[in-house]
């Protein structure tokens, strides 16, 4: 499989190299991310390393002793004390560096923020908030955890190939480990990892993605014939990469994955005590900006997943004009150049679901709704998955909570939650059910009548 580097129309797949869009591995890299900055910036690392061993423990977390809360202060407290390092030469001027640094101080912030006692102000200390929103500046995405820390950038061999050779191939799915882990828990590591899987069986789905467009400029009968194939073995695809989101249940619990892992990814949208995010010191810099987007990772920012959206012809945009649509707000997530391969995919000046429409040819149109159908029943998988993982571990939540103060109060039974609470959010900061209802809906919609 082949996406061609030379110049190429308007809108085709082509030239992916430009968009650190690789033939074998897609949008993840070709070979493992940097797992280690140069020692001009050891005391980030230094203070990962620490948090790591140290077994922090969120602010909110269940059954938190005065030890736990005492360990996380010692630590929060080494890191006020860190010089804030430059981002600058070797680190400004090359991009795998910046996002090892993104990842790290990300990572950092993470830390910080999300073990500090539930009622306190949240101020990030200057020796993070500058480097992080200078670094995060630098590579264009929001000062934050991304899915691109967690998933694209966060993975090594467990077992090194053989031979130097192996690297013109893409790494197997069962051979990949996480490089940083919150918790240390298998059950993150396969969270995380599940997610890389199906960026890198969606390979096969970029390249199917190029032969179909190609075919669309020429547009005659054999090149609908050839469409036609191509969608069915994208539908194909699009199946497995279904069963690869199911098969995260293999090894993630659901009640360790909301209770210990979960916890660790919520942005400043996503607080529940609505505090706003401070970074010390911006302010006082000429060149920063002050961040303003700082909702936390979220599957809605997978690029494999949103350019199968563009390629369909699934419409995620707003009905509001004046404000974006959480999944046209999650590309400001993305890596820089990934977004720019979404703009370049959209002003394809030939669309594929109007280009179906148009023939009017029954095998075309059974290919393309085949493929729209399998996107449709991956949402519903995503479904399952939040049910499973969120939304029931989050009503057995409230409910024991619920149980506890009835306990406390008077001895009767709780009330369940009413429909006066909150909705519950995804890690990024939307109205969880609302939203996969939404997306879902959407993608059913895009399919075309045969009347």
């Amino acid at each position: 499989m082949t996406i061609e580097t030379q110049p190429s129309p308007e809108g085709n797949v082509s030239g992916g190299h430009a968009f650190d869009v690789d033939s074998r591995t897609g949008f993840m890299p070709p070979k493992p991310p940097i797992a280690r900055l140069p020692a001009t910036w050891e005391d980030w690392e230094a203070a990962l390393d620490l948090a790591f061993a140290a077994k922090l423990k969120c602010g909110d977390h269940h059954g938190l002793t005065p030890d736990d809360a005492a360990n996380s202060e010692a630590w929060r407290a080494q890191v006020r004390k860190m010089p804030v390092l430059p981002v600058t030469g070797t680190l400004a001027s090359c991009p795998l560096l910046l996002r090892r640094a993104h990842l790290v101080l990300t990572f950092l912030l993470h830390f910080y923020v999300q073990t500090l006692p539930v009622d306190a102000p949240v101020l990030i200390p200057r020796p993070i908030a500058i480097p992080v929103v200078r670094v995060s500046q630098q590579l264009d995405i929001p000062p934050l955890l991304t899915f691109s820390d967690t998933v694209l950038y966060n993975w090594e061999f467990k077992t090194p190939p053989e031979t130097t050779d192996a690297g013109d191939e893409a790494p197997k799915l069962d051979n990949l480990r996480s490089q940083a882990l919150f918790s240390g828990l298998v059950d993150e590591e396969e969270f995380y990892l599940c997610s890389a899987r199906i960026e890198l069986r969606g390979v096969e789905a970029l390249e199917l993605m190029r032969q179909t467009m190609d075919e669309m400029f020429v547009g005659d009968e054999i090149a609908v014939r050839r469409i036609s194939g191509y969608l069915q073995t994208m539908a194909g695809v699009i199946n497995e990469l279904k069963t690869l989101l199911l098969d995260v249940r293999k090894a993630c619990d659901p009640e360790r994955y909301y209770n210990l892992v979960r916890t660790w990814f919520r942005g400043e949208d996503s607080d529940m005590k609505k505090r706003k995010w401070v970074f010390e010191g911006v302010k006082e810099e000429e060149d920063l900006v002050e961040p303003t987007e700082l909702s936390g990772p979220s599957a809605g920012q997978s690029s494999i997943v949103h350019v199968l959206d563009v390629f369909l012809g699934v419409d995620h945009q707003s009905k509001t004009p004046d404000k974006p649509s959480f999944m046209s707000r999650m590309l400001t997530y993305m890596p820089r150049n990934h977004r720019l391969f979404l703009k370049h995919l959209s002003a394809n000046p030939r669309p594929l679901r109007p280009f179906v429409a148009s023939m009017q040819d029954e095998e075309l149109l059974e290919s393309y709704n085949k493929a729209v159908l399998a996107l449709k029943e991956f949402r519903d998988a995503h479904m399952i998955i939040a049910t499973l993982y969120i939304i029931g571990p989050a009503r057995r939540a409230a409910k024991a909570l619920a149980a506890k103060d009835a306990e406390i109060d008077s001895g009767h039974e709780p009330t369940p939650p009413g429909k006066d609470r909150e909705p519950l959010k995804g890690t990024g900061g939307t109205d969880l059910v609302k939203f996969l209802k939404d997306t879902r809906n959407r993608t059913g919609a895009t399919m075309i009548s045969s009347a």
